[in-house]
């Protein structure tokens, strides 16, 4: 299933007038498809991805404002913040998503 892309708001870094794909909260493959999403941008979007595997998203991620609250993610929200919005940074996964 493709995304659907849209300009608008990004609901976990609050810029506006950016391209944004909808983020399960709760990953599809953990059960997530009839709950609820968000509108991210694809920097943040990406960004969860790399940083966390789905489970870890199911069991202690899945609202934005769980999100805001992790400290690797407040790290990232204080410099993408500071980005154009039609900026899209090179995201690699952490280090310990790796392993």
């Amino acid at each position: 299933m493709a995304k659907r892309k849209q300009t608008g708001i990004c609901e976990l870094c609050g810029r506006e007038e950016v391209e944004t794909t909808i983020h399960h909260l709760t990953p599809r493959e953990m059960g997530g498809s009839f709950l609820p999403t968000a509108h991210l941008c694809i920097p943040c979007h990406k960004q969860i991805h790399a940083l966390y595997s789905n489970a870890e998203l199911a069991l202690g991620l899945s609202s934005i404002s769980l999100l805001k609250q992790d400290v690797q993610i407040q790290k990232f929200l204080k410099w993408i913040r500071k980005q154009a919005p039609g900026k899209y940074p090179k995201i690699s996964k952490s280090r310990q998503k790796r392993r």
